[in-house]
Protein backbone atom coordinates (compact mmCIF):
# COMPACT_ATOMS: atom_id res chain seq x y z
CA UNK A 1 0.00 0.00 0.00
CA UNK A 2 1.24 3.49 -0.77
CA UNK A 3 3.13 4.86 2.21
CA UNK A 4 0.99 8.00 2.33
CA UNK A 5 -2.18 5.96 2.92
CA UNK A 6 -2.26 5.69 6.71
CA UNK A 7 -4.58 6.44 9.63
CA UNK A 8 -5.64 10.08 9.73
CA UNK A 9 -5.34 10.79 5.99
CA UNK A 10 -8.17 11.02 3.47
CA UNK A 11 -8.64 7.90 1.38
CA UNK A 12 -8.99 8.52 -2.39
CA UNK A 13 -12.57 9.10 -3.51
CA UNK A 14 -12.61 6.47 -6.24
CA UNK A 15 -15.50 6.40 -8.71
CA UNK A 16 -16.25 2.98 -10.18
CA UNK A 17 -19.17 1.03 -11.61
CA UNK A 18 -21.26 -0.97 -9.17
CA UNK A 19 -22.83 -4.36 -9.81
CA UNK A 20 -25.59 -2.67 -11.87
CA UNK A 21 -23.08 -0.67 -13.98
CA UNK A 22 -24.01 2.58 -12.20
CA UNK A 23 -21.04 4.85 -11.46
CA UNK A 24 -20.60 5.36 -7.70
CA UNK A 25 -18.14 7.48 -5.72
CA UNK A 26 -16.97 6.26 -2.34
CA UNK A 27 -17.98 9.57 -0.74
CA UNK A 28 -21.53 9.15 -2.09
CA UNK A 29 -21.73 5.62 -0.74
CA UNK A 30 -20.40 6.71 2.64
CA UNK A 31 -22.54 9.76 3.32
CA UNK A 32 -21.91 10.85 6.93
CA UNK A 33 -21.38 7.33 8.25
CA UNK A 34 -18.45 5.13 9.20
CA UNK A 35 -17.57 2.80 6.33
CA UNK A 36 -15.59 -0.37 5.69
CA UNK A 37 -13.96 -0.75 2.27
CA UNK A 38 -12.95 -4.28 1.31
CA UNK A 39 -10.32 -4.41 -1.44
CA UNK A 40 -10.45 -7.99 -2.65
CA UNK A 41 -9.10 -10.40 -5.19
CA UNK A 42 -12.52 -11.27 -6.52
CA UNK A 43 -15.10 -14.01 -6.69
CA UNK A 44 -12.54 -16.60 -7.86
CA UNK A 45 -10.73 -16.46 -4.49
CA UNK A 46 -11.94 -18.87 -1.77
CA UNK A 47 -10.48 -16.60 0.92
CA UNK A 48 -12.48 -13.64 -0.37
CA UNK A 49 -15.63 -15.75 -0.51
CA UNK A 50 -15.12 -16.93 3.08
CA UNK A 51 -14.51 -13.37 4.25
CA UNK A 52 -17.67 -12.23 2.48
CA UNK A 53 -19.68 -14.93 4.29
CA UNK A 54 -18.71 -13.32 7.59
CA UNK A 55 -19.40 -9.83 6.27
CA UNK A 56 -22.95 -10.86 5.26
CA UNK A 57 -23.71 -11.39 8.95
CA UNK A 58 -21.85 -8.28 10.10
CA UNK A 59 -23.61 -6.15 7.48
CA UNK A 60 -26.94 -6.81 9.18
CA UNK A 61 -25.51 -5.19 12.31
CA UNK A 62 -23.90 -2.38 10.33
CA UNK A 63 -27.25 -1.43 8.79
CA UNK A 64 -28.91 -0.88 12.16
CA UNK A 65 -25.74 0.84 13.40
CA UNK A 66 -25.76 3.36 10.52
CA UNK A 67 -22.49 2.12 9.01
CA UNK A 68 -21.65 1.42 5.37
CA UNK A 69 -19.82 -1.36 3.58
CA UNK A 70 -18.42 -1.57 0.05
CA UNK A 71 -16.39 -4.24 -1.72
CA UNK A 72 -14.04 -3.43 -4.62
CA UNK A 73 -12.47 -6.10 -6.84
CA UNK A 74 -10.82 -6.30 -10.24
CA UNK A 75 -13.72 -8.46 -11.48
CA UNK A 76 -15.77 -7.40 -14.49
CA UNK A 77 -19.28 -6.07 -13.86
CA UNK A 78 -20.78 -9.46 -14.74
CA UNK A 79 -18.40 -11.28 -12.39
CA UNK A 80 -19.01 -8.65 -9.71
CA UNK A 81 -22.77 -9.12 -9.92
CA UNK A 82 -22.42 -12.90 -9.82
CA UNK A 83 -20.04 -12.73 -6.83
CA UNK A 84 -22.41 -10.42 -4.92
CA UNK A 85 -25.52 -12.47 -5.75
CA UNK A 86 -23.81 -15.77 -4.98
CA UNK A 87 -22.80 -14.47 -1.55
CA UNK A 88 -26.31 -13.11 -0.82
CA UNK A 89 -24.65 -9.77 -0.10
CA UNK A 90 -26.75 -6.61 -0.01
CA UNK A 91 -24.13 -3.88 -0.10
CA UNK A 92 -22.47 -2.25 -3.13
CA UNK A 93 -19.78 -4.18 -4.97
CA UNK A 94 -17.64 -2.03 -7.25
CA UNK A 95 -15.95 -3.35 -10.38
CA UNK A 96 -12.43 -2.24 -11.28
CA UNK A 97 -11.25 -4.38 -14.23
CA UNK A 98 -9.00 -1.51 -15.39
CA UNK A 99 -7.21 -1.81 -12.01
CA UNK A 100 -7.41 1.89 -11.20
CA UNK A 101 -7.39 1.25 -7.45
CA UNK A 102 -4.74 -1.47 -7.67
CA UNK A 103 -2.36 0.82 -9.57
CA UNK A 104 -3.10 3.98 -7.59
CA UNK A 105 -2.60 2.29 -4.21
CA UNK A 106 0.33 0.18 -5.49
CA UNK A 107 -1.26 -3.09 -4.34
CA UNK A 108 -0.80 -5.36 -7.36
CA UNK A 109 -0.49 -8.96 -6.17
CA UNK A 110 2.57 -9.82 -8.24
CA UNK A 111 2.53 -13.43 -6.95
CA UNK A 112 -0.62 -14.08 -9.04
CA UNK A 113 0.17 -13.02 -12.62
CA UNK A 114 -2.76 -15.09 -13.94
CA UNK A 115 -5.53 -13.04 -12.29
CA UNK A 116 -3.51 -9.86 -11.59
CA UNK A 117 -5.68 -9.02 -8.54
CA UNK A 118 -5.20 -6.52 -5.75
CA UNK A 119 -3.46 -7.56 -2.56
CA UNK A 120 -6.50 -7.85 -0.29
CA UNK A 121 -6.93 -5.08 2.25
CA UNK A 122 -9.70 -3.89 4.54
CA UNK A 123 -9.85 -0.16 5.21
CA UNK A 124 -12.00 1.21 8.02
CA UNK A 125 -13.01 4.82 7.35
CA UNK A 126 -14.29 7.60 9.54
CA UNK A 127 -16.69 10.08 7.91
CA UNK A 128 -15.24 12.14 5.05
CA UNK A 129 -13.15 9.12 3.97
CA UNK A 130 -10.64 9.57 6.80
CA UNK A 131 -8.62 6.39 7.31
CA UNK A 132 -9.07 4.86 10.77
CA UNK A 133 -7.34 1.51 10.27
CA UNK A 134 -5.88 -0.62 7.46
CA UNK A 135 -5.59 -4.42 7.47
CA UNK A 136 -3.37 -6.30 4.97
CA UNK A 137 -5.14 -9.52 4.03
CA UNK A 138 -2.65 -11.20 1.71
CA UNK A 139 -2.69 -14.01 4.26
CA UNK A 140 -6.21 -14.84 5.42
CA UNK A 141 -5.42 -14.30 9.10
CA UNK A 142 -4.14 -10.83 8.29
CA UNK A 143 -7.75 -9.94 7.57
CA UNK A 144 -9.77 -8.55 10.45
CA UNK A 145 -12.20 -10.75 12.30
CA UNK A 146 -15.80 -9.60 12.47
CA UNK A 147 -15.23 -8.77 16.14
CA UNK A 148 -12.23 -6.58 15.29
CA UNK A 149 -14.39 -4.73 12.76
CA UNK A 150 -17.14 -4.31 15.39
CA UNK A 151 -14.57 -2.77 17.73
CA UNK A 152 -13.30 -0.48 14.95
CA UNK A 153 -16.85 0.64 14.14
CA UNK A 154 -17.49 1.27 17.83
CA UNK A 155 -14.38 3.45 18.07
CA UNK A 156 -15.28 5.40 14.93
CA UNK A 157 -18.91 5.79 15.99
CA UNK A 158 -17.91 7.07 19.42
CA UNK A 159 -15.72 9.63 17.70
CA UNK A 160 -18.19 10.83 15.06
CA UNK A 161 -21.56 10.59 16.84
CA UNK A 162 -21.92 13.55 19.23
CA UNK A 163 -24.91 11.84 20.86
CA UNK A 164 -22.99 8.62 21.59
CA UNK A 165 -23.68 9.25 25.28
CA UNK A 166 -27.09 10.89 25.47
CA UNK A 167 -26.70 11.22 29.24
CA UNK A 168 -23.89 13.75 28.72
CA UNK A 169 -24.65 17.26 30.04
CA UNK A 170 -26.83 19.31 27.73
CA UNK A 171 -28.26 16.59 25.52
CA UNK A 172 -31.56 16.28 27.37
CA UNK A 173 -31.98 20.06 27.06
CA UNK A 174 -31.28 19.89 23.31
CA UNK A 175 -33.94 17.22 22.95
CA UNK A 176 -36.49 19.13 25.05
CA UNK A 177 -35.84 22.25 22.93
CA UNK A 178 -36.51 20.28 19.73
CA UNK A 179 -32.90 20.66 18.58
CA UNK A 180 -32.82 17.25 16.94
CA UNK A 181 -29.84 18.10 14.74
CA UNK A 182 -27.73 17.02 17.74
CA UNK A 183 -29.12 13.47 17.49
CA UNK A 184 -28.45 11.00 14.69
CA UNK A 185 -30.45 10.19 12.61
CA UNK A 186 -33.19 12.51 13.91
CA UNK A 187 -31.52 15.59 12.48
CA UNK A 188 -31.29 14.03 9.00
CA UNK A 189 -33.82 13.59 6.25
CA UNK A 190 -34.84 9.94 5.83
CA UNK A 191 -33.32 9.75 2.36
CA UNK A 192 -30.01 11.11 3.70
CA UNK A 193 -29.71 8.29 6.23
CA UNK A 194 -30.44 5.69 3.56
CA UNK A 195 -28.63 7.29 0.62
CA UNK A 196 -26.28 4.96 -1.21
CA UNK A 197 -27.66 1.84 0.46
CA UNK A 198 -28.52 -1.08 -1.80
Amino acid sequence: MRTDIMPGVTFPDYELSDQTAKHRKLSELQGDDPMIVVLGRGGFCPKDRRQTEGLVQLHREMEVGYCRLVTITTDTITETNEYRSGASAHWPFLSDPRRIVQKDLDIAEYTDPVHNPMIPHVVVLEPRLVVHKIYNGYWFFGRPTMEELRQDLRAVSMKCRPDWDITAPGFRAFWDQGRKEHFYPYGKAYRDTLGGRD
